[in-house]
């Protein structure tokens, strides 16, 4: 897995590679622009079939996708990619379609950016979650918590010996909470160590991935023990 720096190139001198998919040539030519301003090499796609070919052919390293495109949209290619894929992925919604936020965060989507909205805003995402996404790979800690063994190295946790599956960002949440387990971590705390944003916490964004990592780690979703709300302030995990 290649490192991302600050300036949209690997540690290596290599420009990370980024698909924006969406039907609007206008404003696939503003991102472009925008992004290879900022150091990084870009590949387009103007539907969700050529989307999921170009990711194939040109393997990028992040992928931004509109909702909304013909032949396949956003949500289906998400679906898609997921089933093979941990490449991190912004998807780019309807300004207050709640229900299309929640969806593609519930598909595997890392991150999304609600239109209409500025390129240096799209921009600041993509490098850090293209930063964060890469962090991981350096360290080498392992953590354990209770029945759970986090190995960085490999991306891999278990609890009681047995794999659980993850996507990236679950794993490095995890990660993060097991890190400072006992602590309450604020939804700024998380926005900021696992997502890489200064701007204000986004509630929806850390509570579905919460949601959905519980889904993977707790006996009993419905009734968690190790990753706690703390009403009105945030989350702990707390091994038992």
């Amino acid at each position: 897995m290649r490192i991302a720096t600050a300036n949209g190139q690997t540690e290596d001198g290599e420009r990370l590679k980024v698909l924006i998919a969406d039907d609007d040539a206008d404003l696939l030519d503003i991102l472009e622009f925008s992004l290879q301003r900022e150091g990084f090499e870009v590949v387009s796609a103007r539907d969700g079939r050529q989307a999921l070919a170009r990711v194939a052919t040109d393997q990028p390293d992040l992928a931004v996708l509109d909702v909304s495109m013909p032949e396949l949209d956003g949500f289906e290619v998400c679906r898609r990619l997921r089933l093979e894929s941990s490449i991190p992925i912004i998807m780019l919604t309807a300004r207050g379609e709640d229900e299309d936020i929640v969806l593609g965060l519930e598909l595997g989507a890392d991150d999304y950016v609600t239109k209409p909205y500025s390129p240096r805003e799209l921009v600041a995402r993509v490098r850090a979650l293209a930063r964060r996404s890469n962090a991981s790979v350096s360290r080498r800690d392992h953590l354990v918590a209770g029945p759970f063994q986090i190995d960085p190295d490999h991306m891999e946790v278990r609890r009681n010996g047995d794999t659980i599956r993850l996507t990236r960002l679950q794993f490095e949440l995890l990660r993060f909470m097991v890190a400072n387990q006992g602590q309450v971590l604020a939804t700024e705390t998380l926005m900021e160590n696992v997502w890489g944003y200064n701007a204000p916490a986004d509630a929806t964004l850390v509570k579905t991935h919460i949601y959905h990592l519980r889904q993977r780690i707790e006996e009993d979703p419905s009734h968690p023990q190790y990753i706690v709300t703390v009403p009105g302030v945030g989350y702990l995990f707390q091994p038992r």
